[in-house]
C-alpha cells in the first residue's frame, strides 16, 4: 500500500463533501465568485459541486491516474482562486467551499489546498491507492485505516472552518 493512501483519501473526501454542500446550496459559492467577478450562477455552482462530488468519490473508489488528475485540478482551482482573493484583499465573509460552516478565505486553505495538489500529483504517479485495493491490504477489515481517514477529514474540515476563525478572535482580543 503506498503512504499516500490515506492523504489522497482524505483530499478526495472532502472534495466530495465540498461538493456535496455546494450542490446543495449554491449561496455562499455563488456570492463569493461574484464578488471575484467570475461566473456565479447558482446553477453552475450545483453543476461544478456535483462535479466535485462525483470526481471525490470516483478519486476513493478507484484512485487511479485519472482521477488523481481531477482531483489536483480541483484543489489547484480553489488555490488559485484563494490566493487571488487573499491577493485582492476580496470581502469575502466566505468562499463557499462547505456551506455555511465555512469562513473566508486564508493561509491555512492557502496551505491545505498546496498540500491536496501536492498530494493527487503523487498520486499520478504512483496510482493504486484506490479504497478497495486499500482495504484488502489492511488488517482488521480496514477499519483502523477508515477511522485514520475519517478523522483526517475532520480535522481538515476543522482546520479550514473553525481554526481561522479562532485565530481571528485571539488577533482580536490580544
Amino acid at each position: 500500500m503506498s503512504a499516500l493512501a490515506g492523504p489522497f483519501v482524505v483530499a478526495a473526501a472532502l472534495l466530495g463533501l465540498g461538493g456535496a454542500s455546494k450542490a446543495l446550496d449554491p449561496d455562499d459559492t455563488a456570492r463569493a465568485l461574484g464578488v471575484m467577478r467570475l461566473p456565479s450562477s447558482r446553477a453552475l455552482v450545483r453543476a461544478g459541486g456535483a462535479a466535485e462530488l462525483l470526481i471525490g468519490v470516483g478519486a476513493i473508489a478507484f484512485g487511479n491516474r485519472a482521477f488523481a488528475v481531477l482531483v489536483g485540478l480541483s484543489y489547484l482551482g480553489f488555490l488559485a482562486f484563494v490566493v487571488l482573493a487573499l491577493v485582492r484583499h476580496a470581502p469575502l465573509s466566505s468562499c463557499g467551499c462547505f456551506g455555511k460552516a465555512d469562513t473566508p478565505p486564508s493561509q491555512i486553505h492557502v496551505a491545505i489546498n498546496a498540500v491536496a495538489v501536492v498530494v493527487a500529483g503523487a498520486v499520478v504517479l504512483d496510482p493504486g491507492v484506490g479504497l478497495p485495493d486499500v482495504l484488502a491490504e489492511q488488517p482488521w477489515l480496514g477499519l483502523p485505516f477508515l477511522l485514520l481517514a475519517a478523522v483526517g477529514v475532520y480535522l481538515s474540515f476543522v482546520a479550514l472552518t473553525v481554526l481561522p476563525k479562532a485565530l481571528a478572535a485571539h488577533a482580536v482580543v490580544r
